[in-house]
């Protein structure tokens, strides 16, 4: 798995619509939970988050639960040169480490079979299943979709959206993807695909 810890990122001082949310249960902050605005007729949407532990015993992300058909923690995966979806099972968070799932970095959930767009400033609940700390209740935020080509490597993923996947440049839209028959695991993007 090729999700990488939290590091330290640039602020960049948005209102308060974009502030950043978290909940907590025992040693373990869920930072920012959000999902990127979707198009008119999608029908899957992408959400991304950090976990913080902040214990001294490692934990893991095993599965998220929403009220839509399908859920499932995913990550693109680069093999010789072609850019893959791949299913995650388990996610380990060491003591002191933070997971991030962000755009750019691979790893997002995939919400399958939505019946309406998100729009921005949109909330849905949702649970993250840890090993050790069970289900942890938190909410969803819908955040519009970044400028085309924006570079979201270097962002502070606490307070701005993220999505860059919306145009022919490289980028994908899993929004205006109909993932209702596809089997992620098989899916092949094509060398040009960038990663999430």
């Amino acid at each position: 798995m090729m999700l990488r810890p939290f590091a330290l990122l640039v602020a960049l001082g948005l209102g308060a619509a974009a502030q950043a949310h978290e909940f907590e249960e025992g040693d373990l902050a869920i930072l920012h939970p959000f999902a990127i605005e979707t198009a008119a007729r999608a029908t899957t949407g992408a959400g991304y988050f950090e976990v913080r532990n902040d214990g001294d015993q490692a934990d893991a992300l095993i599965g998220v639960e929403a009220a839509f058909p399908k859920v499932a923690l995913h990550e693109a995966v680069e093999t010789d040169g072609m850019m893959t979806m791949q299913p995650i099972e388990r996610v380990e968070i060491a003591p002191g480490e933070t997971l991030t799932l962000a755009p750019g970095e691979g790893g997002h959930v995939m919400f399958m079979g939505i019946d309406a767009p998100f729009e921005v400033g949109a909330r849905f609940p949702a649970k993250l299943i840890f090993e050790r700390a069970g289900a942890v209740e938190i909410e969803f935020v819908v955040e519009p979709r970044p400028e085309p080509g924006a570079d979201q490597s270097t962002m502070d993923h606490s307070t701005m959206d993220h999505s860059g996947m919306t145009d022919g440049e490289g980028g994908m839209d899993h929004g205006m993807m109909d993932h209702d028959e596809t089997n992620h695991g098989e899916m092949d993007y094509g060398a040009d695909a960038a990663a999430e």
